[in-house]
């Protein structure tokens, strides 16, 4: 007898799903997932324990005997860059020791895929075009040299959607490297990354403090500008796809059935997968339905740097640009921890 539908069979009936975490446990046991999109952060220091009770000093989440999850991960990747520290100067063996451990995760996860694995730059290169571009390669680079068998074209980089950081999506999805704009909060941000040859974007539904403080809830979710991006996509004859991101609930998830793309973490997964299509009374698919709508020209602001920080600033009374500075400073503050960890184990 076969099982009954559940939400995750409807969700992948409308949208290619996306595992938001580097738990291979999770990808196997309910995949095959697309890609896999998690955040190196996440994974290594409790980035979703939402009052961070993990303290950083300890490194990793606990597995069940009460041992470091992550324990030969994290001192095996900080041996390999000790020893190729010399062959990528002019960046810092912490540095390169967290893209080490990020790329070993992203590997483990690989036979539960049938498409990219994202990777995230390093925030501090936010703003830096040519740095994050160095480090985009540096990454596709570790991933050649830990697995010469995997297929460096599967690797897709995670990079902010500042003006410089989509300037280097386009030198790179120029070099034949997949690039993903997330903290994508508003068209004027979804123009540029399309301008740009990006491969996807990423909305962020919520903001991302919802993830860390227990208390506050986003009264402005990102749902409508979702819709807009697909759609002013699809009028455009874009080949950039749209892939939410931040998501909260199992509702929030299925309201959003019909995007390009779509990542969800495990809780979520597990919620889906545990329960029933029928009788399912809540929304599917309504951020994507309803009228066309028209869009404002960008054409004139994506090719200029001063114009489009303007529109950018501009955008929502500022809470676009708001809400990429809250989400750029979380990551710095988190990246310099994993630094200082990373450190203390040499």
């Amino acid at each position: 007898m076969a099982s009954a539908q559940t939400l995750l069979d409807v969700l992948r009936s409308h949208s290619k799903v996306d595992c938001d975490t580097f738990d291979h446990e999770v990808a196997r046991d309910l995949g095959p997932f697309v890609d896999c999109t998690s955040n190196q952060l996440r994974e290594l220091i409790g980035i979703d324990d939402q009052k961070q009770a993990i303290a950083y000093g300890e490194l990793a989440r606990l597995d069940a005997d009460g041992g470091a999850l992550h324990a030969e991960l994290i001192s095996s990747a900080v041996a390999y860059a000790q020893s190729h520290h010399a062959q990528h100067g002019g960046v810092g063996l912490a540095e390169l020791a967290v893209e080490v451990m990020m790329v070993k995760l992203a590997l483990r996860i690989v036979p539960y895929l049938t498409g990219y694995s994202h990777i995230q730059t390093n925030p501090m290169y936010s703003y830096h075009k040519d740095k994050t571009i160095e480090n985009a390669k540096r990454i596709v680079a570790i991933f050649k040299d830990l697995d010469p068998k995997y297929d460096p074209k599967r690797v897709c980089i995670k990079i902010p959607a500042t003006w410089e950081g989509m300037q280097a999506c386009r030198e790179l999805e120029k070099q034949g490297i997949a690039t993903l704009a997330t903290t994508m909060f508003c068209l004027e941000q979804a123009a540029l990354a399309s301008h740009a040859g990006c491969t996807y974007i990423a909305p962020y539904i919520n903001e991302l403090r919802v993830h860390f403080d227990e208390t506050y809830v986003d009264e402005n979710k990102a749902f409508g500008f979702c819709g807009a991006a697909q759609r002013f996509y699809e009028k455009t004859g874009s080949r950039t796809q749209v892939l939410p991101a931040s998501l909260t609930s199992i509702q929030e998830v299925m309201m959003l059935a019909g995007a390009h793309h779509i990542t969800v973490s495990p809780p979520l997964l597990k919620k889906l997968s545990e329960t029933p299509a029928n009788p399912w009374e809540g929304d599917t698919g309504s951020v994507f339905q309803g009228a066309e709508g028209s869009f404002a020209d960008y054409s004139a602001i994506v090719d200029d740097e001063s114009a489009w920080r303007l529109a950018f600033t501009r955008s929502a009374n500022g809470q676009s640009e708001g809400k990429i500075i809250q989400a750029i400073n979380i990551f710095c503050e988190k990246q310099e921890k994993l630094e200082e960890l990373v450190s203390a184990q040499k």
